[in-house]
């Protein structure tokens, strides 16, 4: 976004930079921080908010930030952040209640703390950079609620969801009308769990729950079922086509391994391609009807036709979440968000051999993975969304590569991303339309 820049420029010769704060610190939080404090003009990442203090320290030392101030209280966060201090604090509600901060960016990737968080700066009208989980599980219903507050509910530019919603937009200006946004990955076996990615993290220093969540496909998933809500299409099958080509074909090449069907599902479909390269990008197959633009394309070397490959060949996370940051400031444009009704949820699919009682430990672990069906399926057959999963009780024995269904479990009292879940149903009509009137909590 080339116009962004120039008036990043002007906030920063101003002195009146748009106002940050973070919610985790975390490895992915520390790529942002340092992003911010070493790159960005017209921005200040002002807090950090983590349970564990000294880490937000840390993060901010590793991005050049030695003078940190630890805050316990409102009045003295406001007071800190307009001397220009920076602020560390282990109570969330103080970033997302400061008159003094712009923007939040949830960074924990927890579904049912980030949905807390993420409703919590909404009612306080701060827009908001959320995760993929989260936005893949209640973003339609809480983008609402964004819209009720006028401020930018936004997943990031930089992740591939954003990448590939840059491209979509561009092509579709140009006259392209995109049918299968896609995803390029280089492994996927849902059987992967913490254990076997540890030396994997350990090596990069993540965490081993959140690298299986990327090698078991439920990332994959809800990044695009976030694609998917934000551009009206679906999947063609449940759990997507996924195709595994020879590793290093080009993604030009790899299309030819989806079926003639996948192109041709009215509305376009989601997907992605295991060993297509240049991994771990992002493609999109579009069509163009008119015969002499096709002629054109064929001249710039973009083949015979009627289906086009366009693609990304990199996304860089945390280098350009200061982009998604300051298109919604300063343009009110979500660099990915739901368009309304949801078509695209993420269920939670067994592991392994499930047994009656067992607690189901959650997203990355060792009982469950996550795959895409089409929202209209998911609410017919009362199929578990993977995001509220984690900590339901099982009431029966459940077979290896079944989906959970409700029926399957005990969900706990009093969580809020169960009210959203609800709302999200009654709210929204998959079938129909919107209703006219919020049934908002």
């Amino acid at each position: 976004m080339i116009i962004v820049d120039k008036k990043l420029e002007e906030l920063e010769e101003r002195g009146t930079p748009i106002r940050v704060g973070m919610i985790g610190a975390g490895f992915f939080a520390q790529g942002v921080a340092l992003q911010f404090n070493t790159a960005s003009k017209g921005m200040q990442l002002v807090a950090i908010s983590n349970r564990t203090v000294s880490n937000a320290i840390k993060v901010f030392e590793k991005a050049g930030v030695k003078d940190v101030e630890k805050i316990e209280y409102q009045k003295t966060l406001d007071a800190a952040i307009r001397k220009g201090k920076t602020c560390v604090t282990d109570n969330p509600s103080l970033l997302c209640e400061s008159n003094e901060i712009d923007v939040i960016i949830e960074a924990t990737g927890d579904i049912q703390f980030g949905a807390e968080v993420v409703f919590a700066a909404i009612q306080h009208n701060k827009h908001v950079v959320v995760n993929a989980e989260l936005d893949g599980t209640v973003g339609p219903i809480l983008k609402k609620y964004a819209d009720l507050n006028e401020v930018i509910f936004t997943d990031i530019d930089g992740d591939q969801p954003g990448v590939i919603m840059n491209l979509y937009r561009y092509l579709k200006g140009v006259g392209i009308e995109p049918v299968l946004c896609g995803n390029i990955k280089g492994l996927h076996d849902p059987y992967r769990n913490p254990k076997t990615q540890e030396e994997f993290a350990k090596k990069w220093g993540q965490n081993p729950p959140m690298v299986t969540s990327f090698a078991d496909g439920s990332k994959i998933s809800f990044e695009q079922a976030v694609v998917a809500n934000a551009t009206g299409m679906r999947v063609g099958k449940r759990g997507m086509y996924g195709p595994t080509v020879t590793p290093q074909t080009s993604i030009e090449e790899a299309i030819k391994a989806y079926p003639d069907e996948a192109f041709t599902v009215e509305g376009g479909i989601v997907d992605y391609i295991v060993g297509a390269s240049p991994g771990p990008g992002i493609f999109i197959v579009g069509t163009c009807d008119h015969l002499l633009q096709q002629h054109y394309l064929k001249l710039y070397k973009m083949g015979e036709g009627p289906y086009y490959c366009f693609h990304t060949p990199f996304h860089l996370c945390h280098f350009e979440v200061p982009n998604t940051v300051a298109r919604a400031v300063l343009f009110n444009d979500a660099t990915i968000a739901p368009k309304g009704i949801p078509k695209v949820e993420v269920v939670a699919v067994a592991k392994k051999e499930l047994k009656a009682g067992d607690k189901i430990d959650g997203i990355g672990y060792y009982m469950i993975y996550g795959i895409c069906e089409n929202a209209d399926v998911v609410q017919a057959e009362e199929l578990l969304p993977l995001g509220i999963a984690g900590g339901c009780i099982l009431k029966s024995d459940i077979k290896k590569d079944s989906v959970l269904t409700y029926k399957d479990v005990l969900i706990p009292e009093g969580r809020l991303i169960d009210k959203l879940i609800r709302e999200q149903r009654e709210y929204f009509k998959v079938a129909g339309s919107e209703k006219k009137k919020s049934a908002l909590i």
